[in-house]
């Protein structure tokens, strides 16, 4: 099951109140790249009719169906990369 640590719940809630979205779910996604690697993605939307649906460090987490095999097993984070330099990362936690 996908899994949003603290770190990354509370940089999340930071950036719907930012950016005026609060009360939107997280969607997340993912896309294959021309080199066969896949690019995840993430932002605020509203649910549909489709979505899989379900909270993480209470955070409401929305995806299609068809993303759920790639993002299972993984985790979102909030870590620093570089001295500064903070991101969100999606770890496998296979």
């Amino acid at each position: 099951m996908f899994k949003v640590t603290a770190n990354a719940a509370t940089q999340v809630r930071k950036a719907a109140e930012q950016g005026g979205m609060t009360g939107l779910a997280l969607r997340l996604a993912t896309a294959s790249t021309a080199q066969g690697e896949i690019d995840y993605r993430m932002g605020f939307d509203e649910v549909s009719e489709e979505d899989i649906q379900f909270s993480s460090e209470g955070i409401e987490v929305i995806m299609a169906p068809e993303d759920v095999p790639v993002l299972d097993d993984i985790t979102l984070d909030f870590v620093q990369l570089d001295d500064g330099d903070f991101q969100f990362v999606f770890l496998n936690n296979d």
